[in-house]
């Protein structure tokens, strides 16, 4: 039978990246019915919404969407797409694995990089608990703190004061934890990093901290190890080959991934997958570069590579590993690749999205 596949084709570069990773995905031969549909800054002004119901509907019947770059308008208006669809789906474990691919030019080539992220995805500060400067309730929280807290008052007044409430569950906590561990033994990886902030923020990274801990009691063939959030970036900065699977709270877990994407190349080589009991969401890690659409320009590989991670999940296996090695074949021989995986970003002989992908297929299909 085929399989059902939501494709959120986004805005931006979206389409063009979402077109490409099809035709890599298609030319695997697994069967996939794809329900093409619409989200983003785009599709808002003739639908009134950047996610129409249509999607919804989609993702609830499905249970699988591949999703292209969304644009997420900064400081103002829709909150974000990628938020929406986490809380509304329960996509609980953002997992984006950072590897290093022979022929990807970074500073790191000399190093084994193989690292995966496992971002808690419904709390922290990205739970969206705002209270606006100037606004009553702002008012009456501030006084409230100010009242109960000897050591933490806040200082300014609520005319010039925003509020965010950082939330840290134990439920949550474990379930993400676990979720690293199991995908450890899982995938045979020997190493699980709990990341946190705990030697500050005793009350909410402590608790991380704590039930990370618990949790790993019940893994002893995975070696368990913690890292303070700061420390752990100069320590994937130095030596990054002595880690493996990293748990990490919200908000750590989005930095902390775009820091191993900068080891292993960019954005641009940066799969995600978004998981939860009612269903997954698979994205590339990168935006929308809305300044190159239709240029057929940009790297269409992180997407691709998330294509790769829905086929793990659909549990074709062989068609994902026949996927990841065309896709490594192609940039280690470096001939059919976009212009930010050359020496020189003007080089003449740099190919464009569509170009990558067929070299791709070819690669799939030989």
């Amino acid at each position: 039978m085929p399989h059902e596949v939501t494709l959120i084709t986004g805005d931006g570069t979206g389409p063009e990246l979402a077109e490409a990773a099809r035709r890599v995905i298609d030319a695997t031969g697994v069967k996939i019915n794809w329900d093409v549909q619409e989200a983003g800054v785009e599709v808002m002004e003739r639908a009134g919404t950047p996610l129409p119901q249509a999607v919804l509907d989609s993702l609830r019947r499905t249970h699988c969407a591949l999703k292209a770059p969304i644009t997420t308008p900064v400081g103002t208006g829709f909150r974000s797409i990628n938020v929406h669809l986490r809380q509304a789906f329960g996509l609980f474990a953002c997992i984006r694995p950072c590897k290093l691919y022979k022929g990807v030019r970074t500073l790191f080539a000399d190093q084994p990089i193989d690292l995966v992220i496992v971002r808690e995805n419904t709390e922290s500060l990205y739970a969206g608990i705002e209270f606006e400067r100037g606004k009553p309730e702002t008012a009456d929280i501030i006084g409230q703190i100010n009242a109960k807290s000897a050591s933490g008052k806040i200082r300014t007044g609520p005319s010039e004061t925003g509020l965010t409430i950082k939330s840290i569950s134990v439920s949550a906590s474990e379930r993400i934890v676990r979720c690293a561990f199991d995908y450890a033994r899982a995938n045979k990886r020997r190493k699980v990093t709990s990341v946190h902030k705990a030697n500050i923020l005793k009350f909410t990274d402590g608790l991380f901290l704590e039930v990370s801990r618990r949790v790993a009691a019940d893994f002893p063939d995975i070696e368990f190890e913690d890292r303070i959030v700061d420390n752990m970036c100069m320590q994937l900065v130095q030596k990054p080959e002595l880690y493996d699977v990293l748990v990490l709270p919200n908000l750590y877990g989005d930095i902390i991934s775009d820091l191993a994407a900068g080891l292993v190349g960019g954005l641009g080589v940066a799969p995600g997958a978004n998981i939860g009991p009612e269903g997954a969401v698979f994205e590339a890690t990168h935006g929308s570069a809305p300044k190159y659409k239709g240029q057929n320009k940009v790297n269409p590989t992180a997407l691709i590579l998330s294509g790769m991670l829905m086929l793990r999940h659909l549990k074709e296996t062989s068609a994902a590993d026949r996927l990841e090695k065309a896709v490594a074949d192609v940039i280690a021989e470096g001939r059919y690749v976009t212009y930010d995986m050359k020496p020189s970003r003007d080089d003449p002989t740099a190919v464009g999205t569509r170009e990558m992908a067929e070299a791709i297929c070819a690669r799939l299909t030989s």
